[in-house]
Protein backbone atom coordinates (compact mmCIF):
# COMPACT_ATOMS: atom_id res chain seq x y z
CA UNK A 1 0.00 0.00 0.00
CA UNK A 2 2.91 2.43 0.63
CA UNK A 3 4.57 1.49 -2.40
CA UNK A 4 4.95 5.16 -3.58
CA UNK A 5 6.85 6.01 -0.68
CA UNK A 6 9.90 4.23 -3.10
CA UNK A 7 9.33 6.43 -5.35
CA UNK A 8 9.76 9.45 -3.26
CA UNK A 9 12.87 11.32 -2.54
CA UNK A 10 13.08 11.59 1.08
CA UNK A 11 11.98 8.43 1.93
CA UNK A 12 14.31 6.19 -0.52
CA UNK A 13 17.44 6.20 1.67
CA UNK A 14 15.23 5.55 5.36
CA UNK A 15 13.64 2.33 3.14
CA UNK A 16 17.29 0.94 1.91
CA UNK A 17 18.55 1.35 5.19
CA UNK A 18 15.88 -0.88 6.52
CA UNK A 19 15.96 -3.70 3.68
CA UNK A 20 20.01 -3.75 4.39
CA UNK A 21 21.61 -2.77 7.30
CA UNK A 22 18.49 -3.62 9.70
CA UNK A 23 17.51 -6.58 7.81
CA UNK A 24 21.09 -7.88 8.29
CA UNK A 25 21.68 -7.03 12.10
CA UNK A 26 17.96 -8.85 13.00
CA UNK A 27 19.47 -11.43 10.90
CA UNK A 28 22.42 -11.63 13.38
CA UNK A 29 20.75 -10.90 16.38
CA UNK A 30 18.64 -14.58 15.62
CA UNK A 31 22.32 -15.95 16.92
CA UNK A 32 20.79 -15.46 20.78
CA UNK A 33 18.01 -18.14 20.33
CA UNK A 34 20.05 -21.22 19.79
CA UNK A 35 22.78 -22.65 22.22
CA UNK A 36 25.47 -25.48 21.50
CA UNK A 37 23.60 -27.53 24.39
CA UNK A 38 20.27 -26.97 22.98
CA UNK A 39 21.17 -28.93 19.38
CA UNK A 40 23.21 -32.02 21.43
CA UNK A 41 20.21 -32.73 23.50
CA UNK A 42 17.90 -33.39 20.96
CA UNK A 43 19.95 -36.07 19.31
CA UNK A 44 21.71 -37.41 16.47
CA UNK A 45 18.27 -38.81 14.54
CA UNK A 46 16.50 -35.29 14.70
CA UNK A 47 19.87 -34.10 13.37
CA UNK A 48 20.52 -35.84 10.76
CA UNK A 49 17.01 -35.88 9.76
CA UNK A 50 17.10 -31.81 9.78
CA UNK A 51 20.31 -31.59 7.88
CA UNK A 52 19.06 -34.31 5.22
CA UNK A 53 15.33 -32.41 5.25
CA UNK A 54 17.39 -29.11 4.79
CA UNK A 55 19.54 -30.21 1.72
CA UNK A 56 16.79 -31.99 0.02
CA UNK A 57 14.04 -29.67 0.15
CA UNK A 58 16.35 -26.65 -1.53
CA UNK A 59 17.62 -29.47 -4.12
CA UNK A 60 14.25 -30.41 -5.01
CA UNK A 61 13.01 -26.05 -5.10
CA UNK A 62 16.11 -25.56 -7.92
CA UNK A 63 15.29 -28.79 -9.63
CA UNK A 64 11.24 -28.03 -9.52
CA UNK A 65 11.70 -24.16 -10.27
CA UNK A 66 13.51 -24.87 -13.47
CA UNK A 67 10.40 -27.17 -14.52
CA UNK A 68 8.09 -24.70 -13.56
CA UNK A 69 9.35 -21.73 -15.87
CA UNK A 70 10.93 -19.78 -12.61
CA UNK A 71 14.51 -18.86 -11.97
CA UNK A 72 16.82 -21.15 -10.24
CA UNK A 73 17.64 -18.66 -7.87
CA UNK A 74 13.73 -18.88 -6.75
CA UNK A 75 14.05 -22.03 -6.31
CA UNK A 76 16.91 -22.03 -3.46
CA UNK A 77 15.28 -18.54 -2.13
CA UNK A 78 11.91 -20.96 -1.67
CA UNK A 79 13.30 -23.94 -1.07
CA UNK A 80 15.87 -22.32 2.09
CA UNK A 81 12.75 -20.45 3.77
CA UNK A 82 10.46 -23.23 3.67
CA UNK A 83 13.88 -26.17 5.19
CA UNK A 84 15.19 -23.71 7.57
CA UNK A 85 12.90 -20.79 9.05
CA UNK A 86 10.43 -19.20 6.99
CA UNK A 87 10.30 -15.46 6.40
CA UNK A 88 14.16 -15.08 8.32
CA UNK A 89 15.71 -17.34 6.22
CA UNK A 90 14.02 -16.27 2.91
CA UNK A 91 15.44 -12.69 4.11
CA UNK A 92 19.00 -14.25 4.92
CA UNK A 93 19.12 -15.81 2.31
CA UNK A 94 18.06 -13.32 -0.30
CA UNK A 95 20.98 -11.04 1.05
CA UNK A 96 23.42 -13.45 -0.51
CA UNK A 97 21.69 -14.08 -3.56
CA UNK A 98 22.60 -12.35 -7.09
CA UNK A 99 20.43 -9.33 -7.75
CA UNK A 100 18.08 -8.93 -10.29
CA UNK A 101 15.26 -6.74 -11.59
CA UNK A 102 12.89 -8.71 -9.57
CA UNK A 103 14.58 -9.37 -6.61
CA UNK A 104 12.72 -7.96 -3.83
CA UNK A 105 9.38 -8.59 -5.38
CA UNK A 106 10.64 -12.23 -5.30
CA UNK A 107 11.69 -12.15 -1.75
CA UNK A 108 8.59 -10.40 -0.31
CA UNK A 109 6.19 -12.82 -2.13
CA UNK A 110 8.54 -15.91 -0.59
CA UNK A 111 7.78 -13.94 2.77
CA UNK A 112 4.38 -13.76 2.36
CA UNK A 113 3.73 -17.19 0.92
CA UNK A 114 5.99 -19.20 3.72
CA UNK A 115 4.06 -17.22 6.67
CA UNK A 116 0.51 -18.56 5.14
CA UNK A 117 1.63 -21.94 4.65
CA UNK A 118 3.06 -21.43 8.53
CA UNK A 119 0.10 -20.41 9.84
CA UNK A 120 -2.20 -22.88 8.22
CA UNK A 121 0.02 -26.11 8.69
CA UNK A 122 0.02 -24.65 12.66
CA UNK A 123 -3.82 -25.41 12.78
CA UNK A 124 -3.56 -28.43 10.42
CA UNK A 125 -0.44 -30.46 11.72
CA UNK A 126 -1.46 -31.03 14.98
CA UNK A 127 -4.91 -32.61 14.11
CA UNK A 128 -2.78 -34.50 11.97
CA UNK A 129 -0.38 -36.23 14.84
CA UNK A 130 -3.16 -36.50 16.81
CA UNK A 131 -5.21 -38.34 14.24
CA UNK A 132 -1.49 -40.86 14.02
CA UNK A 133 -2.00 -41.20 17.81
CA UNK A 134 2.06 -39.94 17.93
CA UNK A 135 3.24 -39.70 21.44
CA UNK A 136 4.69 -36.31 23.04
CA UNK A 137 7.91 -37.07 21.93
CA UNK A 138 7.79 -37.89 18.23
CA UNK A 139 4.82 -35.61 17.96
CA UNK A 140 6.97 -32.38 18.79
CA UNK A 141 10.03 -33.83 16.52
CA UNK A 142 7.56 -34.02 13.80
CA UNK A 143 6.19 -30.45 14.45
CA UNK A 144 9.55 -28.89 15.03
CA UNK A 145 10.78 -30.55 11.59
CA UNK A 146 8.06 -29.35 9.20
CA UNK A 147 6.66 -26.36 10.30
CA UNK A 148 7.94 -22.80 8.83
CA UNK A 149 8.44 -19.94 11.40
CA UNK A 150 9.76 -20.61 15.17
CA UNK A 151 6.23 -19.05 16.44
CA UNK A 152 3.89 -21.32 14.69
CA UNK A 153 5.57 -24.19 16.27
CA UNK A 154 6.12 -22.89 19.52
CA UNK A 155 2.05 -22.03 19.02
CA UNK A 156 1.35 -25.66 17.36
CA UNK A 157 3.51 -27.53 19.75
CA UNK A 158 2.18 -26.22 23.47
CA UNK A 159 -1.47 -26.83 21.65
CA UNK A 160 -0.56 -30.77 22.24
CA UNK A 161 1.05 -30.58 25.51
CA UNK A 162 4.09 -29.01 27.40
CA UNK A 163 6.34 -31.61 26.13
CA UNK A 164 5.89 -31.92 22.83
CA UNK A 165 6.34 -27.96 22.70
CA UNK A 166 9.34 -28.32 24.23
CA UNK A 167 10.77 -31.07 21.86
CA UNK A 168 9.26 -29.46 18.25
CA UNK A 169 10.86 -26.11 20.15
CA UNK A 170 14.47 -27.95 20.41
CA UNK A 171 13.68 -29.56 16.99
CA UNK A 172 13.26 -25.68 15.31
CA UNK A 173 16.50 -24.09 16.92
CA UNK A 174 18.38 -26.49 14.87
CA UNK A 175 17.01 -26.06 11.99
CA UNK A 176 17.38 -22.47 12.67
CA UNK A 177 21.05 -23.46 13.07
CA UNK A 178 21.47 -24.68 9.65
CA UNK A 179 20.85 -21.04 8.24
CA UNK A 180 24.37 -20.20 9.02
CA UNK A 181 26.14 -23.26 6.81
CA UNK A 182 23.35 -23.18 4.16
CA UNK A 183 24.24 -19.16 3.90
CA UNK A 184 27.88 -19.58 3.89
CA UNK A 185 27.72 -22.78 1.12
CA UNK A 186 24.94 -20.17 -1.58
CA UNK A 187 27.66 -17.59 -0.52
CA UNK A 188 30.59 -19.84 -1.54
CA UNK A 189 29.07 -21.20 -4.30
CA UNK A 190 27.85 -17.83 -5.70
CA UNK A 191 31.61 -16.56 -5.15
CA UNK A 192 32.95 -19.16 -7.01
CA UNK A 193 30.68 -18.81 -10.22
CA UNK A 194 31.53 -15.06 -10.19
CA UNK A 195 35.26 -15.43 -9.87
CA UNK A 196 34.89 -18.11 -13.06
CA UNK A 197 32.82 -15.72 -14.93
CA UNK A 198 35.13 -12.91 -14.17
CA UNK A 199 32.28 -11.01 -12.20
CA UNK A 200 32.43 -9.09 -8.58
CA UNK A 201 33.15 -11.97 -6.08
CA UNK A 202 30.59 -11.28 -3.02
CA UNK A 203 32.13 -11.71 0.10
CA UNK A 204 32.49 -15.23 1.23
CA UNK A 205 31.72 -14.91 4.90
CA UNK A 206 29.38 -12.16 5.41
CA UNK A 207 29.27 -10.28 8.99
CA UNK A 208 25.77 -10.71 9.61
CA UNK A 209 26.78 -14.40 9.50
CA UNK A 210 30.12 -13.43 11.49
CA UNK A 211 28.05 -11.96 14.11
CA UNK A 212 25.43 -15.00 13.76
CA UNK A 213 27.64 -17.72 14.74
CA UNK A 214 29.38 -15.34 17.61
CA UNK A 215 26.38 -15.04 19.07
CA UNK A 216 25.58 -18.71 19.40
CA UNK A 217 29.18 -19.38 20.85
CA UNK A 218 28.46 -16.38 23.75
CA UNK A 219 24.86 -17.81 24.51
CA UNK A 220 26.50 -21.20 24.41
CA UNK A 221 28.48 -20.50 26.72
CA UNK A 222 25.92 -18.57 29.36
CA UNK A 223 27.19 -15.27 28.84
CA UNK A 224 24.11 -13.98 28.59
CA UNK A 225 21.37 -13.09 31.04
CA UNK A 226 18.05 -14.74 30.26
CA UNK A 227 16.75 -10.96 30.36
CA UNK A 228 19.46 -9.69 28.09
CA UNK A 229 18.29 -12.79 25.38
CA UNK A 230 14.92 -11.90 25.26
CA UNK A 231 15.61 -8.31 25.08
CA UNK A 232 17.83 -9.08 22.45
CA UNK A 233 15.19 -11.52 20.61
CA UNK A 234 12.44 -8.45 20.87
CA UNK A 235 15.18 -6.50 18.71
CA UNK A 236 15.48 -9.20 15.98
CA UNK A 237 12.00 -9.77 15.52
CA UNK A 238 11.70 -5.99 15.41
CA UNK A 239 14.27 -5.44 13.16
CA UNK A 240 13.24 -8.01 10.88
CA UNK A 241 9.49 -6.97 10.64
CA UNK A 242 10.91 -3.59 9.87
CA UNK A 243 13.18 -4.97 7.39
CA UNK A 244 9.72 -6.68 5.50
CA UNK A 245 8.21 -3.50 5.66
CA UNK A 246 10.91 -2.01 3.66
CA UNK A 247 10.79 -4.99 1.44
CA UNK A 248 6.89 -4.49 1.38
CA UNK A 249 7.55 -1.28 0.16
CA UNK A 250 10.00 -1.76 -2.52
CA UNK A 251 6.97 -3.88 -4.08
CA UNK A 252 3.62 -3.52 -5.69
CA UNK A 253 0.79 -5.93 -5.37
CA UNK A 254 0.82 -5.58 -9.14
CA UNK A 255 3.99 -7.09 -9.51
CA UNK A 256 2.93 -9.95 -7.40
CA UNK A 257 -0.20 -10.63 -8.95
CA UNK A 258 1.85 -10.93 -12.13
CA UNK A 259 4.21 -13.89 -11.06
CA UNK A 260 0.87 -16.09 -11.21
CA UNK A 261 0.30 -19.38 -9.49
CA UNK A 262 3.73 -21.47 -10.06
CA UNK A 263 5.64 -19.66 -7.30
CA UNK A 264 2.37 -20.56 -4.82
CA UNK A 265 2.94 -23.70 -6.04
CA UNK A 266 6.53 -24.53 -6.07
CA UNK A 267 6.34 -23.46 -2.15
CA UNK A 268 3.15 -26.13 -1.72
CA UNK A 269 5.30 -28.73 -2.93
CA UNK A 270 8.54 -27.89 -0.68
CA UNK A 271 6.13 -27.80 2.15
CA UNK A 272 4.77 -31.50 0.73
CA UNK A 273 8.00 -32.68 0.84
CA UNK A 274 9.33 -31.99 3.80
CA UNK A 275 6.69 -33.38 5.79
CA UNK A 276 6.27 -36.56 3.88
CA UNK A 277 10.25 -36.36 4.48
CA UNK A 278 9.85 -35.96 8.36
CA UNK A 279 6.88 -38.39 8.72
CA UNK A 280 8.30 -41.63 7.47
CA UNK A 281 11.52 -40.79 9.34
CA UNK A 282 9.73 -39.98 12.77
CA UNK A 283 7.19 -43.05 12.37
CA UNK A 284 9.42 -45.76 10.87
CA UNK A 285 13.17 -44.83 12.23
CA UNK A 286 13.11 -42.49 15.15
Amino acid sequence: AFHFLHSEGRCIVGIDFATHEILRTGIALLGVRVTVAQLVGVGVGPLVMVMGGVATTIIIGWALARWLGLSRIFGVLSGGSVAICGASAALAIAAVLPKHDNSKRDTILVVVVVTTLSTIVMILYPLLVAALQMDHVHAGIFLGGTIHDVAQVVGAGYMVSPETGDIATYVKLLRVAMLLPVVLIIGLVLARKAGVEGEQRPPLFPLFLLGFAALVAINSFGLLAAPVTEAMTDVSRWFLVTAIAGLGMKTSFKDILAVGWRPIGLMVAETTWIAALVLVVVEFWL
